[in-house]
């Protein structure tokens, strides 16, 4: 039996919390395919359905990609363009890591037919389900507030200059959300004891632009996690839910979901 597009808790409040990057399962004879390193999955968002285990009890809907990015990536358009003005890797099948260095052995990269393929098997159903669970919950709330979740290694010097904030905002500068929403949330992050950024590296992917839309009740902002606040960045497979640091910074981000489960417009 094929693993299942994703998982989902469903709730009754107006937030919903897509995590796109978290999975680890690989379409059949693509682990073969890879290059030693990149079949460690190192720009997973590991974990992150785990650490936002809570989103039940807060009213929140939660939905995890089950496949690896390395299939496919569900925070790029249909097309694959790119995110940003020199963006290294555009494309829904990336080639190369956020290190720079290649997925796929050479020769085994994907063709135009397979993308294709990919693009049909998990992209299109993904983005139908996260859609209808937008449009139920407007229905259902009157408004929407999408919070995409993510983490990052503290250090990417392939991309990033120096290290990470440890909490990383994007609003599609200011325009995904009402004004009060990212206010609020600012507040959260700047109270909360770690060092944070608000729409400077990170701006908000695809599902950020897409679903930011306040003027039509749909709220969407983007949280880049660092990964060392939750957990060893050396071996993450090693992670529990009772490590020091995912017990640390659990508090922070029940109170960021706290705040945008009670906003209102």
């Amino acid at each position: 039996m094929s693993a299942p597009l994703a998982l989902t808790i469903a709730g009754r409040g107006p937030l919903i919390i897509n995590i796109p990057h978290a999975g680890t399962t690989l379409a059949s004879g693509l682990s073969e395919r890879l290059t030693d390193d990149a079949r460690q999955l190192p720009d997973t968002d590991w974990h992150l359905p785990f650490l936002y285990h809570f989103a039940a009890y807060c009213g929140a809907t939660l939905i995890a990609a089950t496949h690896s990015r390395y299939v496919i990536d569900l925070n790029r358009d249909r097309e694959g363009q790119p995110l940003y003005p020199g963006d290294p890797d555009p494309g829904l099948c990336p080639l190369i890591r956020f290190d720079g260095e290649p997925i796929y052995a050479p020769g085994c990269e994907p063709n135009e037919a397979e993308v294709e393929a990919r693009r049909a098997r998990w992209w299109d159903p993904y983005q139908d389900q996260l859609a209808q669970l937008v449009s139920d919950t407007r229905a259902r709330c009157g408004h929407v507030v999408l919070l995409d979740a993510h983490s990052v290694r503290r250090a990417l010097p392939a991309r990033f200059e120096g290290a990470l904030p440890d909490l990383n905002l994007a609003t599609c500068d200011g325009e995904s959300c009402a004004p009060s929403m990212q206010d609020a949330v600012t507040a959260v992050l700047a109270e909360s004891g770690y060092s944070h950024a608000v729409n400077e590296l990170f701006k908000g992917g695809y599902t950020t632009q897409l679903y930011g839309q306040p003027k039509r009740g749909l709220h969407a902002l983007q949280l880049e996690l660092v990964q060392d606040c939750y957990l060893d960045e050396a071996d993450p497979a090693g992670w529990a839910p009772s490590h020091p640091q995912a017990q640390k910074i659990g508090p922070v981000l029940r109170k960021l979901v706290d705040t945008l489960v009670s906003w209102k417009p």
